[in-house]
């Protein structure tokens, strides 16, 4: 029994981790058809402002909620501003130029840092005993802050007026304009939350995953993988994916071992698009967020 409920606990920690991950990418992509091979990079980056924040004595919590998402956030307005702004439309030259994009910031971070591990920091939980096993505090801890980011993001998206005109501005641009909206300025808004919310999640698995300059490659992978199996839904495409990639590779994990169950996430994925190439939201939950 005890064997069972930490195993539980460790594929639930892996569904939130791919939430996590995901939820910047699925913003940007899901609402703006930006194919962004920079996010790996912001989610770098949020760890890195985490990592040498705190070093430099600033609260720990401070620097995971505040100012990892705000750094990040503004970077990305930047890179909207000056980068994507003159590419929307044009999917594959933006694919391109956030690549390179990908690349300037590794290498920036590599010349400021070098290309070992930063300074890493400590989890601030300790483990909770589960019988003869345990699990990490902090990931429990991770596992109610996706739950509560998903649900911010859908009252977010349902209920207030930036929500609505964004939605609006994504699904009808022309219409939008007519009505006096501005559509780049909703561009920017929301490649910069996009943005901000990768830093967030980049700050906050810092603790677990520690910082290398090439470590959004380990990233950029498993989120596109879920965004794409989600289908074009934000909220219920990234949690079903989640739920279901995730299930399956913590279970595959604990029967054969972690690399074949990142293969498994891997072959998974591949049979979702080739019977729903829409992904799941495509098919099911078509009206959902």
């Amino acid at each position: 029994m005890d064997l069972f409920a930490a195993l539980t606990l460790q594929i639930i920690y892996g569904i939130a981790n791919l939430v996590l991950i995901s939820i910047g990418l699925a913003v940007i992509f899901g609402m703006m058809r930006v194919i962004n091979l920079a996010h790996g990079e912001f989610l770098m980056l949020g760890g890195s402002t985490v990592i040498v924040s705190t070093n430099s004595g600033v609260n720990i919590w401070v620097a995971m909620f505040i100012l990892a998402p705000l750094v990040v956030g503004l970077i990305g307005l930047i890179v909207e501003w000056v980068l994507i702004r003159f590419l929307y439309g044009r999917m594959v030259d933006t694919l391109l130029a956030t690549w390179g994009l990908s690349l300037l910031f590794i290498g920036l971070i590599t010349t400021i840092f070098g290309a070992q591990t930063t300074t890493t920091i400590s989890a601030p939980f300790g483990p909770i005993p589960i019988g003869e096993f345990s699990s990490s505090g902090y990931e429990v801890f991770l596992i109610f802050v996706a739950i509560i980011l998903i649900l911010l993001l859908y009252l977010l998206l349902r209920y207030t007026k930036l929500g609505l005109v964004a939605r609006g501005t994504m699904q009808a641009a022309d219409m939008a304009a007519a009505l006096g909206i501005s559509t780049q300025r909703v561009y920017s808004m929301t490649f910069g939350i996009g943005a901000a919310l990768s830093g967030l999640a980049g700050g906050l698995l810092a603790p677990i995953t520690g910082i290398l300059p090439t470590i959004g490659a380990i990233y950029i992978g498993k989120a596109f993988i879920t965004v794409i199996s989600g289908g074009t839904a934000i909220l219920a495409g990234t949690a079903a994916a989640s739920i279901l990639l995730g299930g399956v590779n913590g279970i595959i994990s604990f029967v054969i071992g972690p690399t074949m169950g990142e293969v498994a996430l891997l072959l998974l994925a591949i049979v979702l698009l080739r019977l729903m190439p829409q992904g799941i939201t495509g098919r099911f939950f078509k009206r959902s967020l």
